[in-house]
């Protein structure tokens, strides 16, 4: 197994910490630099900033929204991100949910798995520089009857094959993404509940395909806080606003993908709990319903050595690629973090 960092969203008053964070990653052998957007920073710009400033590590985007971009400007920023970092570019794609892609791009969230399809098949072909064309339900290149012509890919990307990964929580997102794409992009991975609620979706999508889940990366990101055992419970409390966001506000009481996921995972009671505080403008009262145990089986807390009995149990579920968020108040406490996780893969014997 893999360790990666997640720096998440840009402009959040840490960047020139994130940087550090990216280059001390880059130093300790991290395999992977994700970088995130919303509605605030753009992914591409950050991880152009951070490949131009790193040797060695990978950049991701986690996630370039789909309803943000043509899938024809996606392949063309792929290739260019990954011929100016030597070949160093993970794309990852997501359809992001209804209030960005509809409050914020105007794109309505509709059909959101058949429209991944076609913008991975666009984005493939685009990258393969032959001259594109395609005929689907949501894309047609080029528009009928009009001046435009089958065009092809002027970059040439240093790989042949950059690898595409898809932001996947439900299980029919899950059975696709593990179909057509080269990875997935996990949040809240509990390692218990790994095979039931992500793993054995992916396996169906790889045997649709007649592949197997071998050379698939599994890439859950997961906070990350070092410190006693005996203080474990505080290291989560620091978490709880997190999971709250996420569990309760992100999204409609209809449509909150987070919250379906911790009620797959058993907690039925307390989604509704906490997505009730968080939609009636109570968070401190949503962060107060988040159980204590949700936190800790979605997270890594403790001693290196808790942490890296954890590392082995994500491993043994199918993870390939553990990509931390790690805690801190300031950049030392970060980077100690960053040191922490490295040391922990090695005493679970996964470096």
């Amino acid at each position: 197994m893999q360790l990666g960092i997640n720096l998440g969203y840009w402009g959040a008053g840490m960047d020139a910490d994130n940087l550090a964070v990216a280059q001390e990653a880059d130093r300790l052998g991290y395999a992977v630099c994700w970088a995130a957007e919303a509605y605030g920073s753009d992914a591409a710009t950050v991880l152009t900033w951070v490949a131009a400033q790193t040797e060695r590590i990978d950049v991701g985007s986690a996630i370039f929204q789909i309803p943000a971009r043509q899938p024809a400007m996606t392949a063309m920023t792929a290739a260019t991100l990954d011929s100016l970092s030597g070949g160093r570019f993970r794309l990852g794609l997501g359809v992001s949910g209804p209030q960005v892609s509809e409050g914020w791009y105007g794109v309505k969230f509709d059909k959101p798995l058949a429209r991944t399809r076609e913008y991975v098949e666009i984005v493939r072909k685009a990258m393969t520089r032959e001259r594109l064309s395609y005929e689907g339900q949501h894309w047609t290149l080029p528009l009928p009857g009009g001046p435009g012509k089958p065009i092809k890919l002027t970059v040439h990307p240093q790989r042949e094959h950059i690898p595409l990964y898809i932001a996947a929580i439900g299980p029919k997102n899950l059975e696709q993404t593990g179909e057509i794409a080269d990875g997935a992009l996990l949040i809240f991975p509990s390692a218990d509940h790994l095979e039931e609620t992500t793993i054995k979706y992916l396996r169906a999508g790889r045997e649709k395909a007649g592949k197997t889940l071998d050379g698939f990366d599994v890439c859950p990101t997961v906070p990350l806080a070092v410190g006693d055992d005996k203080d474990v419970a505080a290291l989560a409390d620091t978490f709880r606003p997190y999971t709250a966001l996420y569990v309760g506000g992100m999204g409609s009481p209809k449509q909150n993908f987070y919250n379906q996921l911790a009620q797959r995972m058993g907690y039925e009671k307390e989604a509704a709990e906490i997505q009730g505080k968080y939609l009636s403008g109570d968070k401190q009262g949503a962060a107060a319903a988040v159980p204590h145990e949700l936190i800790d089986k979605t997270t890594l807390l403790g001693s290196v050595d808790r942490i890296a009995d954890r590392m082995k149990a994500y491993a043994e579920a199918g993870v390939t690629t553990l990509s931390l968020a790690p805690a801190g108040f300031t950049l030392d406490e970060r980077l100690a973090s960053l040191r922490a996780g490295t040391e922990a893969l090695e005493r679970a014997g996964l470096a």
